[in-house]
């Protein structure tokens, strides 16, 4: 089995170090940082034939577990690159999770109740992991150029690329590159470099990781704890890894030294007393990383500036509870891949990218709200406000009401872009219901396959190209598929013909009747949708969704 923690990439000298500085070597993407945004962008990138250049400042992956829980859409988008199958047959799948005030269990939740999805709520599978499985990944596609030991200690932007300084190990030389995608984390030297910074809140409270190997079963799912008696005043999260691995996190509050905190010999007894009062007496554990962090949830005002986008940690922060850093970092990747690509190929104006940033700005703000709501209410700062959640806690065991107010953290889901000008308009406002409106991510479900076997709906979406879903059988479902085809337009079409096992689930979904057709984007979210389309609508709504309305200048 594979260290990914010990690996170590060799620098490797490249040609376009040896260009003169007055002509640097030209690429049309360079991405900025190989974390897992940074690689998810580039192999997004290169099967829709775009050619990257990837600098990471290191020759490492991550260590620790770090960023431990996947949700459902970001294994739906790793399922596009061609790694999906490997991360969940690694990581621990869950659906539960279990919400303790004292050490009483207050009520359960279930994050995917109904049947009927290939992929679970979440995975947990540490973070070295998964940035291995996207190096080993990209290492299998030819138009990624990974480069490791380059730094960016400089950039200029110009009329029609970015010109950027990159340090090595051999000397400095620069690389001019169409665009910028800075995915380079938290500390992000980019952001930096253009005089940017992220602002918001920032939490004044200290929490402890450790993880820990043991030899102890208990169900796969996620257990948080209000003030238990094992660690009084305070919360805990456990969670399961793969290979034998638990995490877990330990509140401490503000004065808490963060280097006596990470010494094993304070870590140990904290863990015991948890152990214990689980019922794992006498289990011995062994302790791996551990760290003390801070949080906060901030953003940076703009996600675009000129030829330079910004995803992931190095756009915007949130606190751990609700896994939405490292899921919306991932989201980022795919709204922004195949608008890069649209752009890059000429199929779409530049101003196509500035939807990019609108959409996760909003995406952004949508997860510091919650990741703000769920600090506020697992760490109240006032005496008034801790009797509050206690008394909600107390409700929960009784009451069904008071469990919508229980926050301890509101996990990770794909954010609805309602509002995208992206999107076109239902026609008839109660021609729909349900939650497939344009903007929403799409939902999966068991379709028929060509073979005669039952596969996924999410499987049958084509990477490279916008997907018109056709429902139905019959006259009303061939009027669609002709207007379709009389678009004369570059799509993948999938009939979705109701029948097989499970099938009903995706007329169910997405509310279809005969000859409903939705239009999606190539990151799988709702565009448009119609009862009978006709090719004019199927052209312009295309047209709309690749910002062709809208040629905005680069900012």
């Amino acid at each position: 089995m594979i260290d990914y923690q010990s690996l170590r990439f060799d620098y490797k000298r490249h040609a376009d170090q040896d260009a003169p500085a007055s002509a640097p070597a030209r690429h049309p993407v360079v991405v900025v940082g190989a974390g897992p945004v940074g690689l998810t962008l580039a192999i997004d990138l290169a099967l829709r034939q775009v050619p990257v250049v990837l600098l990471d400042n290191d020759n490492t992956l991550s260590s620790g577990s770090r960023a431990i829980c996947f949700a459902k859409r970001t294994l739906e988008v790793f399922d596009r690159l061609g790694c999906g199958d490997r991360m969940v047959d690694k990581g621990v799948s869950w659906n539960v999770g279990k919400v303790f005030f004292h050490d009483e269990q207050v009520f359960r939740f279930d994050l995917l109740p109904e049947p009927g999805h290939e992929r679970p709520a979440f995975i947990n599978l540490q973070q070295y992991y998964v940035e291995g499985y996207l190096v080993e990944r990209a290492a299998a596609l030819p138009l990624i150029d990974l480069r490791w030991n380059h730094k960016v200690t400089g950039i200029e932007q110009q009329g029609d690329c970015a010109v950027l300084t990159v340090e090595t190990p051999d000397g400095s030389h620069q690389l001019a590159a169409g665009y910028v995608a800075a995915c380079d984390g938290s500390r992000s030297n980019l952001r930096q470099l253009l005089g940017q910074e992220a602002k918001g809140r920032v939490f004044r409270d200290r929490f402890l990781i450790a993880d820990i190997t043991m030899d102890a079963q208990l169900p796969t799912e996620r257990r948080f704890w209000f003030d238990p008696s094992f660690h009084p005043g305070q919360s805990v999260l456990l969670h399961k890894q793969a290979d034998g691995m638990w995490r877990i996190d330990f509140q401490l509050g503000w004065d808490a030294d963060p280097v006596e905190e990470r010494k094993p010999e304070n870590i140990t007894p904290r863990v015991r007393a948890l152990l214990d009062s689980i019922g794992f007496e006498g289990v011995q554990f062994q302790i791996g990383w551990a760290s003390v962090y801070t949080f906060a949830c901030q953003r940076m005002e703009r996600f675009r500036h000129g030829r330079v986008l910004f995803a992931g940690d190095s756009a915007h922060g949130v606190s751990p509870f609700g896994a939405r850093g490292a899921n919306s970092g991932v989201q980022d990747a795919d709204n922004l891949a195949w608008k890069l690509a649209a752009v890059v190929q000429g199929q779409a104006p530049d101003a196509l990218l500035d939807s990019y940033a609108s959409e996760r700005e909003y995406a952004a703000d949508e997860n510091i709200r919650n990741s703000t709501r769920a600090t506020d209410f697992i760490t109240p700062k006032s005496e008034v406000s801790r009797l509050f959640r206690d008394a909600v806690l107390e409700l929960t065991k009784r009451h069904a009401f008071a469990r919508t107010l229980v926050n301890s953290g509101r996990l990770s889901v794909a954010t609805v872009l309602r509002d995208s000008p992206l999107n076109t308009a239902d026609a008839d406002a109660d021609a729909f219901t349900g939650a497939m409106v344009p903007g929403a991510a799409a939902a999966d479900a068991p379709v028929a396959r060509a073979d005669g076997a039952t596969g996924w709906l999410l499987r049958e979406c084509h990477v490279e190209r916008f997907t018109a879903l056709v429902f139905g059988q019959g006259e009303a479902a061939e009027r669609s598929l002709q207007a379709l085809q009389g678009a004369d337009l570059p799509l993948h079409i999938v009939r979705v013909e109701g029948s097989g096992p499970g099938a009903e689930l995706a007329v169910q979904r997405y509310d279809a009747q005969p000859g409903t057709v939705y239009l999606l984007r190539p990151d799988q979210h709702v565009c448009a949708r119609w009862r009978h389309p006709t090719a004019t609508d199927v052209r312009a709504a295309l047209d709309r969704a690749l910002a062709k309305a809208n040629t905005k200048a680069i900012a």
